[in-house]
């Protein structure tokens, strides 16, 4: 091969390479297709938001062949969270309605609550948000931010939700044991075991919410479900 033909493999290599790198969830979620998932949102969960926010945690979205899968998974379940009914009815609110705590009840896409998590989260957001929790409910990129800490991040026994949509975790011999298999119903269970999961092959209507919202995103984004899509048989991971 000639030094020229060299050249021209590398810089081709360069190029393809660059390209690469480029990827990032604005190229997946583009601003039309935020609208078209959430269209019936709150004001406040606005796009720019969004896309700054994902910009801290640049594994999100944009690592692995079922990154599409992971953008479904991370919309599906935070749509429930923040449901106003329906299909479409995604993101309708910003704070928790039925409040179980007073100060550090469920805020953002993600609904983050109870005092560790707010505490957790400001201390990897460097934001004070164990004594300022209204950010969360007035700063539309930091309660994105919440929400994605929440994703990535493992708490001990739980995986991440990251790495259990992308199929990085392997169940120990416990999860096994509880039923907890590779799969969006484990994410379901990362969030809210212990109210939604292990309750036998019975359905039930968050579970099936959860579904929903998570199908028609996969159906938008082109990609697959996967297995396990449910934790009616899971024992929650505090059990």
């Amino acid at each position: 091969m000639s030094p020229l033909a060299v050249y021209a493999a590398i810089l081709l290599l360069a190029l393809a390479a660059g390209g690469a790198e480029a990827q990032d969830v604005g190229s997946t979620i583009t601003q039309a297709m935020f609208e078209s998932m959430l269209p019936n949102r709150d004001p406040f969960y606005t796009y720019d938001a969004f896309i700054t926010a994902a910009k801290t945690f640049p594994d999100f979205g944009t690592t692995g062949q079922l990154m599409k899968r992971e953008l479904a998974a991370f919309f599906g379940q935070t749509s429930h969270e923040t449901t106003g009914g329906g299909s479409q009815g995604g993101y309708k609110f910003i704070e928790e309605i039925n409040k179980n705590d007073p100060l550090y009840y469920g805020r953002g896409p993600i609904q983050l609550t109870g005092q560790s998590n707010y505490r957790a989260a400001g201390a990897a957001l460097n934001q004070p948000l164990e004594s300022n929790l209204e950010i969360v409910a007035n700063n539309p990129v930091v309660s994105f931010q919440t929400a994605l800490w929440y994703w990535m991040t493992a708490q001990s026994p739980k995986p991440s939700c990251h790495d259990v949509i992308l199929g990085n975790w392997t169940p120990t011999d416990a999860d096994n044991a509880a039923g907890r298999l590779p799969g969006y119903g484990v994410i379901t269970n990362i969030i809210n075991g212990g109210v939604e999961c292990g309750m036998g092959q019975m359905p039930n209507d968050p579970n099936a919410d959860r579904i929903a919202y998570y199908k028609r995103y996969c159906d938008m984004l082109d990609t697959t479900y996967g297995d396990n899509l449910d934790c009616y048989s899971q024992k929650n991971f505090a059990a």
